[in-house]
């Protein structure tokens, strides 16, 4: 049985956060991509877009996150981000807590021309978001969904 994005966020979160929640729900799934159940990845063309979690060991303090999946060394032309939505990505950059998942000690990343040291493999990672937040974590996927498409062209 396919696992059910939507179910699992129902049982878990409540509030304002259930209503960004499912809103975010609803964006993966208009933009073609599939919540696998598997490591927690959301999938796009069978390549991991994103990950999010539901109230699980990592979200202490956060009934769902999303952590991010590519590259954001810099803008794509075609998903522009303005000044506050580089703040929001810069702000959310997770560094490494030497967990064992192969990124320890932390590498450094270029974040739309900031370099960052010690980051973990999945270099952002958004607890809760809502407002702004949702939206620059809506456009951090849609850029990933793009470098995937342009994967498939090569």
């Amino acid at each position: 049985m396919e696992p059910n994005l939507v179910n699992e966020i129902h049982q878990v979160v409540s509030g304002e956060s259930l209503k960004n929640a499912l809103d975010f729900a609803e964006y993966l799934k208009a933009s073609d991509m599939v919540y696998t159940g598997v490591h927690n990845e959301v999938h796009y063309k069978g390549k991991c877009a994103c990950y999010i979690y539901i109230n699980t060991k990592y979200e202490v303090h956060s009934p769902w996150s999303v952590w991010t999946e590519g590259s954001y060394t810099g803008e794509r032309a075609d998903v522009p981000m303005n000044g506050r939505m580089k703040e929001i990505a810069w702000a959310s950059t997770w560094h490494c807590l030497k967990c064992g998942n192969k990124c320890s000690p932390g590498h450094r990343e270029t974040i739309f021309g900031r370099e960052f040291d010690n980051l973990c493999n999945a270099f952002m990672m958004f607890r809760d978001p809502g407002g702004e937040t949702l939206e620059c974590v809506k456009k951090l996927v849609e850029m990933r969904k793009r470098d995937i498409d342009d994967m498939g062209k090569e």
